[in-house]
């Protein structure tokens, strides 16, 4: 499994049923641009939203496979 895969799984595991899109930004691997559209934000802060898909994603973040993320998140209201 590619990393852009398994980061979309992560996500899509930490986000079910909610909006999730991975781009990998330099073709390297490592690069990503996410967006989560989830109703799990309404009334959370940017960082709260932006914490909880830190969270999904913190085995690859902490072992290197992550060496560059860009977050966009939403609620859909």
């Amino acid at each position: 499994m590619d990393a852009a895969t398994h980061v979309e799984t992560l996500l899509g595991e930490a986000f079910p049923g909610d909006e999730v899109s991975v781009e990998d930004r330099t073709g390297g691997g490592d690069h990503f641009q996410v967006t989560v559209v989830s109703p799990r934000f309404e009334g959370l802060s940017l960082v709260e939203q932006h914490r909880l898909v830190y969270d999904a994603l913190a085995g690859p973040l902490a072992d290197g496979t992550i060496h560059e993320l860009r977050i966009s998140t939403k609620g859909t209201q």
